[in-house]
């Protein structure tokens, strides 16, 4: 079922190259060229591996809409080369132009904008020249239920006026971030599934003010994480993306794909673990044997084995079933994805930091940081669980549905069991 064709086969096999003798070499000058020139900024090693990218048709694989310029790829094609970009969290992604947030908001656009957008934002973004942010979450409201979000957004002649505020916005002082797709409230008192809207947002509109740089776990990512806040906000109404109170459908059309992409690439980072764990037991000695003879050592090694491709199996499911019933119909797989494979990844990167001793939280090795995004992704795109309870509820929503007559008792009382 999960056969990979021809071309994609040929993608994973330029990619494998690419890392090997391009990317992980890049990662410890990426690190020290951060250090340089400061966290948020444009290091020149990645823009030599974005050309050799993109020389090496390695580059927008992830976008499956008419604007990428070539047959796009189906997620099933994707996903073993999401999964290797993984490898290199820090590096290959954005290297590829296959990071977020900026592959959810070019599917935005490419779905729902307008020509003139798209040739403004879409084009740029897609040419590896400009950076953009998502800004929905808010620190006021759980937003992990998206319609909780209270930022208003009001129509005042021919401009939209924004007032509110965001955080755990990702992207916004990296140096070439220029657009902002902010969802708020357009219709406080509608159907709660249709009060939002999204608007394109310079980021240079006065009114934004970044309130502050928010650390992760004690280290400030070069991504950059900031909480911001909208003050009587301006922009055209030509800047509204897509329809008036569509912003939550809109929002799950673009976390679908990029809950999957974060799965993908989260299977490549706990295999590129497991491999760094074999490789540092074998060469260590313990009590007068080498680490890798200790029977705990080997069950860690085993473990992780099956773990990863449990993981890998149940996400590639999950994409061809995106592929053949839609992101819709998988809605249930997708939310499962979302929380075994952060999940899995994190157990297994936390062995290998364990095999590695002392030096496994170092930077001499890309565990810690590996580790840290592991555990940034239970949150991304929506917390473990929110997941978990979509995923409940469709199984209590078939078993309900299979059963004649309907059941009694406890199942009747429980709350949203056919919705």
């Amino acid at each position: 079922m999960f056969d990979t064709t021809p071309r994609a086969a040929e993608l994973s096999r330029r990619l494998t190259l690419f890392l090997a003798d391009s990317v992980y070499p890049a990662e410890e000058v990426h690190e020290r060229e951060l250090a340089e020139l400061g966290s948020h900024r444009q290091t020149p090693i990645i823009e030599k591996l974005k050309l050799q990218a993109r020389e090496l048709g390695l580059w927008n694989l992830f976008l499956p809409h008419p604007e990428v310029g070539h047959e796009p790829l189906t997620n099933l094609e994707y996903a073993p080369l999401a999964e290797l970009s993984g490898r290199s969290l820090h590096v290959a992604p954005e290297a590829m132009n296959c990071s977020a947030p900026d592959t959810g908001n070019m599917e935005l656009l490419s779905l729902f904008g307008t020509p003139e957008q798209k040739e403004r934002w879409l084009r740029p973004l897609m040419d590896g020249t400009m950076r953009s942010a998502y800004v929905m979450t808010e620190p006021q409201v759980a937003s992990s239920d998206a319609s909780n979000i209270q930022t208003s957004i009001v129509r005042d002649g021919d401009e939209w006026v924004i007032n509110g505020r965001k955080w755990w916005i990702s992207g916004v002082n990296r140096e070439r971030c220029e657009l902002l797709i902010v969802m708020g409230i357009t219709d406080p008192d509608g159907y709660r599934h249709r009060r939002h809207t999204m608007i394109l947002v310079p980021k240079d509109t006065p009114g934004i003010e970044i309130v502050r740089d928010l650390s992760v776990l004690g280290y400030s990512p070069s991504e950059s994480h900031v909480e911001m806040a909208f003050t009587d906000v301006r922009v055209p109404a030509s800047n509204l993306l897509g329809d008036v109170g569509a912003g939550f459908a809109m929002s799950q059309a673009r976390l679908g794909p990029g809950r999957i992409h974060h799965c993908m690439r989260m299977v490549g980072a706990a295999e590129r673990a497991l491999e760094l764990m074999i490789d540092r037991v074998g060469k260590r000695v313990a009590f007068g044997s080498p680490l890798i003879t200790q029977g705990v050592i080997r069950e860690w090694i085993a473990d992780s084995r099956i773990e990863i491709d449990q993981a890998r199996l149940y996400t590639m499911y999950a994409a061809h079933l995106m592929d053949t019933v839609g992101n819709r119909r998988a809605a249930s797989q997708i939310s499962g994805i979302k929380v075994v494979a952060p999940n899995m990844a994190a157990k297994v990167i936390d062995r290998a930091m364990q095999a590695h001793g002392a030096a496994g939280l170092s930077q001499d090795f890309p565990l810690a940081r590996m580790w840290a995004e592991s555990r940034i992704i239970r949150f991304a795109d929506g917390p473990d669980e929110v997941h978990r309870r979509a995923v409940a509820r469709t199984e209590i929503a078939k078993f309900a549905q299979a059963t004649t007559p309907a059941p009694s008792g406890l199942l009747a009382h429980l709350p949203g069991t056919l919705g």
